[in-house]
C-alpha cells in the first residue's frame, strides 16, 4: 500500500471511531423520562352494552336471523360503525284504550 492509501484509511477509521463515541456520549447523556404508570383501571376497556348484545348474538347463532333484539343491534352497530347519528327510538302513542 502507497502512503495517500493509508492515510486515507487512517482517516477512515479515525472518523467511524469518531461517530461511535459521539453517539455513545449523546445515548448515555440522554435523560430517560419514566413511564406513567397505569392502572389495572384504565388498561381495561370500558363496558360497551353494544359489544355485549353482539356477543349474546353471536352465540344465539342461526336463530339470531329471527331475533328482534338482534336485528336492532345490528342496525346500531352499522350506524356506528358508518358514523350515522342514532336513529331515534319511535314515539309511542300513549291514547288512551
Amino acid at each position: 500500500m502507497d502512503g495517500k492509501m493509508l492515510a486515507r484509511l487512517g482517516a477512515i477509521i479515525f472518523v467511524a471511531i469518531a461517530i461511535a463515541i459521539t453517539a455513545t456520549v449523546i445515548e448515555m447523556t440522554r435523560k430517560e423520562e419514566p413511564a406513567p404508570a397505569r392502572s389495572a383501571a384504565t388498561l381495561r376497556p370500558s363496558a360497551d352494552p353494544l359489544r355485549d348484545s353482539l356477543r349474546r348474538c353471536q352465540q344465539l347463532g342461526e336463530a339470531a336471523v329471527r331475533n328482534p333484539e338482534c336485528l336492532a343491534t345490528w342496525v346500531e352497530s352499522r350506524d356506528r360503525f358508518l358514523g350515522r347519528p342514532p336513529t331515534p327510538a319511535s314515539p309511542q302513542s300513549s291514547e288512551g284504550r
